[in-house]
């Protein structure tokens, strides 16, 4: 490993877990202790920004678990799409991802990728990405086989696709970072622990 550090991800995403593993980095997760959905609803409803929003969450989401476990290094992490002046949440079955993905058809759409770092309930170090998504023009018949293909696996993700997971065969293009459209930001993430230097 080129960081001899070891943390805990607050977080059940396969996809972060995918890419922290990947970038050779030594962790182990643990499930966050905080209502994720009660959270986001009452800062949406207090009309929080999306940028805002996904930075409290991965907050809340770090601190939950710097709470329970003492004298680690924990790292929250949390994503937002924007679209049409509108958050989108996760959809509960096929039905309403097909209809959130006919929502982003043909359009951009923003994602919020947040990283937050606790320490003994202190946070010290945030950093939130904003990367722009183009989906391409889709006809019914590619939203079906495409939802036919990743299946119920795409309930997990917020924006009804991940990138990693055949979500290249409906997107037109992306400006900014690809591991945002993953859901996490991970290369300002590796330069926060080259220069903490925190050592096991």
């Amino acid at each position: 490993m080129i960081f001899n550090i070891d943390f805990v991800l607050a977080s059940t995403s396969k996809s972060r877990y995918f890419i922290l593993k990947n970038a050779g980095l030594s962790f182990s997760k643990h499930t966050p202790l905080c209502d994720e959905n009660k959270l986001k609803q009452e800062l949406s409803i207090k009309k929080n920004s999306p940028k805002k929003i996904s930075l409290e969450l991965a907050r809340q989401k770090a601190l939950s678990v710097s709470k329970k476990i003492k004298n680690k290094i924990i790292v929250g992490s949390d994503t937002v799409i924007f679209i049409n002046k509108k958050i989108l949440n996760k959809a509960k079955n096929l039905k309403e991802a097909k209809n959130k993905i006919k929502l982003m058809s043909g359009k951009k759409h923003f994602i919020y990728s947040s990283a937050s770092v606790f320490f003994n309930k202190k946070e010290i170090w945030n950093k939130t990405q904003k990367t722009t998504v183009k989906i391409r023009k889709l006809t019914e018949k590619e939203i079906n086989i495409y939802l036919s293909t990743v299946g119920n696996e795409i309930l997990n993700s917020v924006g009804c696709y991940q990138i990693e997971l055949g979500g290249s065969n409906i997107i037109e293009n992306i400006k900014g970072d690809y591991f945002n459209v993953m859901g996490f930001p991970l290369f300002p993430f590796l330069n926060f622990l080259k220069r903490a230097n925190i050592k096991r």
